[in-house]
């Protein structure tokens, strides 16, 4: 695999995704819980979606439950609650794992293309957030920590950068 574009998901109703169908965008892509001490920064990754999304951005949202059961609920609940509490409008994802011999292929691709701190691979957290340039390859990999509004100046440089 060589870009983002090589994967294909499941959306959070079951339907198969081709990543190929962002090809050109900027992405964020994030593994995210509902029940996690970081779940309100849903609210600004919705913002970034909603400033840049006609500027060929994305939040591409991947529910995850490995981080202290965090994330129990099944896709439909994710999905009810987003939409409620967060008024999410960027694309969300069935449940996957990012951590383990059952880790999904493209977290596993993006681990290794973007480690963490010290060079580890592995996921801290919820809310690991990898962003990829408009031709699907990792530039960044941000700890749950970072807050997604601090992203906006290097979101805004890669926007402007149209290859």
């Amino acid at each position: 695999m060589t870009t983002v574009y090589d994967f294909t998901m499941r959306d959070i109703s079951g339907k198969d995704v081709p990543l190929i169908s962002f090809a050109g965008k900027v992405l964020l892509i994030v593994n995210v819980a509902s029940k996690c001490g970081f779940t309100p920064q849903y609210r600004a990754l919705e913002r970034l979606q909603e400033i840049y999304a006609d500027r060929g951005f994305s939040v591409l949202a991947f529910p995850c439950n490995q981080f202290g059961g965090q994330e129990p609920g099944s896709e439909s609940e994710i999905a009810a609650f987003c939409e409620r509490t967060y008024g999410v409008t960027f694309p969300l994802f069935a449940k996957i794992n990012v951590n383990g011999p059952a880790a999904h292929p493209l977290f596993q691709w993006l681990k290794a293309q973007a480690p963490g701190f010290l060079g580890t691979r592995a996921i801290k957290w919820n809310f690991t957030k990898f962003l990829i340039d408009r031709s699907g390859r990792p530039v960044a990999r941000h700890a749950p920590m970072t807050r997604p509004e601090v992203l906006a100046a290097t979101i805004e440089q890669l926007l402007a950068n149209i290859a």
